[in-house]
């Protein structure tokens, strides 16, 4: 069972892409999801909703290797870096907090 954090989710709402795949983004945040990023426990199974990143549906759709464009392993270097700034979004909007 994955860590499901709706303020999380809803956060993704009017966002702008982190992700930001080249010849890929579309930049339209009107498009923005929070997308998962690695796998979860299981077949079929997302990660937590922290392990995610503000995704355009053009860069969610490459991530998800819907599209096939460019190398998994650069899709995933680009997913992970936004999910970097992700975390630092929800940082600074005390959506997460580190003690």
């Amino acid at each position: 069972m994955s860590l499901i954090n709706n303020k999380l989710r809803k956060s993704a709402k009017g966002q702008e892409c982190q992700v930001r795949l080249p010849e890929i983004c579309n930049w339209d945040p009107e498009t923005t999801v929070l997308a998962h990023v690695g796998k979860g426990s299981g077949m079929g199974q997302k990660c937590d909703d922290i392990h995610a990143t503000f995704a355009c549906s053009a860069c969610h759709a490459e991530m998800d290797r819907v599209t096939r464009i460019l190398e998994k392993d650069f899709v995933d270097q680009c997913a992970y870096e936004g999910m970097v700034r992700t975390q630092t979004y929800w940082l600074s909007q005390d959506l997460i907090k580190v003690d």
